[in-house]
């Protein structure tokens, strides 16, 4: 764990968490633009960097890492909820908290940078299924051919041995040609790609559950990289079923570019947001990026 800046812890904490394959050095970049106002905290994930690194795949399950959250968050501010930012898998690991009971009143606001909370994942897919329009075939189309990837980190042995067969050292270079994002050699790099696939296959299930048990009222901010290969954009913009307080910004980046490209403009979201929630008046960007709750729609329908 590690805690930047010299805001010093009273100022608010925001807890950045980060994604795979990657460790928390991926914040450096953001951390460094929001130390001056905040206190800033980022932590390696278990599996990742100097975490440990259990063996059993159950050990990664959503509960296991929501303990080693709250036990961040609670040594950290004590006394204060924190502003919860995530990326990629830190940005599933931060719906599966705010959507929980297990950070309860330790959570001011979350940010996602977006990697989509399971069961609203699942119900999207289960929806447009349902109801197969153009528009839905489009959205369904373009995040299977993003998904490749859950199918590599699914099925057992499939992962250790492409990761070992060339894929530690191949990754970088893809990343880099891909979205032009710089990737430093890291020794611990084949240990985190293969632990952290155990994120995916302990966590599959939930992708089962229904969407609806999966509500929050911590403030959320969603922020969608448009470029990314990864995650489709469109599922960022039907949540206001699950949140009651939600905004929504675009950012023309990939997947990784969101945070290591242009992460003053990610910082800048951050803040914006971090000190709204703290109680600062909303700036005009702010404000053009609130989606209206379905009551707010229906009764602007209706006057």
């Amino acid at each position: 764990m590690r805690e930047h800046g010299a805001a010093g812890r009273a100022a608010p904490t925001i807890v950045l968490v980060h994604g795979y394959p990657d460790n928390q050095a991926v914040w450096e970049p953001v951390a460094e633009r929001l130390a001056g106002r905040f206190h800033v905290v980022t932590y390696d994930v278990r599996g990742a960097g100097g975490s440990t690194r259990p063996r059993r795949t159950r050990a990664y399950a959503m509960e296991h890492l929501n303990a080693d959250l709250r036990a961040v968050v609670d040594a950290v501010s004590p006394d204060r909820p924190v502003h919860l930012v995530g990326h990629d898998w830190g940005s599933v690991q931060g719906w599966g908290a705010v959507t929980g009971d297990a950070l309860e009143g330790r959570v001011a606001s979350f940010t996602s940078i977006f990697g989509p909370c399971v069961e609203h994942f699942g119900q999207w897919v289960r929806d447009r299924l349902r109801r197969p329009t153009p528009r839905h075939v489009r959205e369904l189309a373009g995040q299977f051919a993003r998904s490749w990837y859950l199918v590599f980190g699914a099925v057992p042995g499939v992962p250790w041995l492409v990761w070992r067969l060339g894929g530690a050292r191949l990754f970088p270079v893809l990343i880099e040609r891909m979205e032009g994002v710089e990737r430093r050699p890291d020794p611990a790099f084949l240990k985190d790609a293969l632990y952290g696939t155990k994120l995916y296959r302990a966590n599959a299930l939930r992708f089962l559950r229904p969407g609806h048990l999966c509500r929050t009222q911590v403030p959320v901010q969603a922020i969608a990289p448009t470029r990314d290969a990864f995650v489709s954009p469109h599922q960022s913009r039907d949540l206001t079923a699950y949140v009651d307080r939600y905004w929504r910004r675009e950012i023309p980046a990939g997947h990784w570019g969101a945070v290591r490209k242009d992460p003053a403009t990610v910082a800048s979201m951050i803040a914006e947001f971090v000190e709204h929630v703290e109680g600062a008046p909303e700036t005009a960007e702010l404000r053009a990026a609130q989606v209206p709750a379905v009551g707010e729609i229906l009764a602007g329908s209706a006057t």
